[in-house]
């Protein structure tokens, strides 16, 4: 008999790719993680992971045996919400993971329509980025994720996560007001190839957004100046310092002193924000009024 416990430790070192980042993962020592793996070689007879210098990958039986896992999983998602929704569900805690301008723009929104529609529901809400909010889903750190689509990012077919749209929203151009195209009704990007750029470091969903932006236009942004917090990316543009995309949400309330913000000529580039669960637990009777609170918080305006 397969236990359900080690088929988790299989998927967080499949995702980690090593040992120790998953025992990190899921707080758990790595002797602990090999131990379960090694019991779980033993249940199915089969040799399931391999070792190498660069880490751990699967063998073919447990890449056979992830496949199984991702649907055990989901089911035993489903049979919580099911037991949950038996048990009336009405009271008890979510936790909930966005990024900063998602908190502000349909996170904190959601909060106050769920404290007059299910006063019981608790959410507790942690700040992280778009590209880690998913992992603390996968790996059990948080129930629901608010974050960005990004390359390399699970997609809406994973057999892990169910994927609810929330919102999408343009980049627009933000420039010095001394800019030479500061006077323009739209900013066509190919025009500031030859300009520094501000903009988020690597890995940030929003980076990608920008360099492909950029290379659609035909260059690549020489990012001189970097930063996650798009105030601080305003700021920057304002002492002359460069050019920027930021999302047109972010910019709401901010001080502009020294910029101008202009539309891109053209197709915009885009983010796409969605709300994330582990597929099987969007029907929980728990989270089902957070994400139809978050839905409802994205369309209000």
């Amino acid at each position: 008999m397969i236990e359900a416990r080690r088929l988790h430790i299989l998927r967080a070192v499949a995702d980690h790719r090593t040992v120790t980042a998953a025992a990190a993962a899921l707080y758990l020592t790595p002797s602990a993680v090999s131990q379960q793996l090694a019991a779980l070689e033993q249940e199915t007879g089969h040799r399931l992971v391999e070792r190498s210098a660069k880490g751990v990958r699967l063998t073919p039986a447990g890449e056979i045996l992830l496949a199984h896992t991702h649907l055990v999983l989901a089911q035993l998602e489903r049979a919580e919400a099911e037991l949950a929704a038996y048990g009336a569900g009405s009271a008890g805690t979510v936790t909930l993971a966005s990024f900063a301008t998602g908190i502000g723009l349909v996170v904190a929104p959601a909060l106050a329509r769920l404290a007059r529609s299910a006063p019981g529901i608790r959410v507790r809400v942690q700040d992280a980025e778009g590209d880690a909010s998913l992992p603390m889903v996968l790996d059990r750190q948080v129930d629901v994720a608010v974050a960005v689509e990004y390359r390399g990012a699970p997609g809406a077919d994973d057999p892990r996560l169910t994927h609810i749209p929330l919102y999408a929203e343009p980049f627009d151009a933000v420039v010095p007001v001394t800019h030479r195209l500061a006077g323009a009704v739209e900013v066509p990007l190919a025009e500031l190839a030859k300009d520094p750029w501000i903009g988020p470091y690597p890995g940030n969903p929003c980076h990608d957004v920008v360099v492909l932006a950029c290379e659609h236009a035909g260059f690549q942004p020489r990012l001189e100046h970097s930063s996650d917090d798009f105030r601080a990316v305003v700021a920057l543009a304002s002492a002359d310092a460069g050019v920027a995309l930021v999302p047109r949400s972010a910019l709401r309330g901010m001080d502009l002193t020294g910029v101008v913000v202009r539309p891109v000529d053209g197709i915009a580039p885009t983010r796409r924000v969605f709300a994330a669960v582990r597929r099987g637990a969007e029907e929980h009777p728990l989270m089902r009024p957070v994400l139809d609170a978050l839905g409802d918080a994205a369309t209000a305006d």
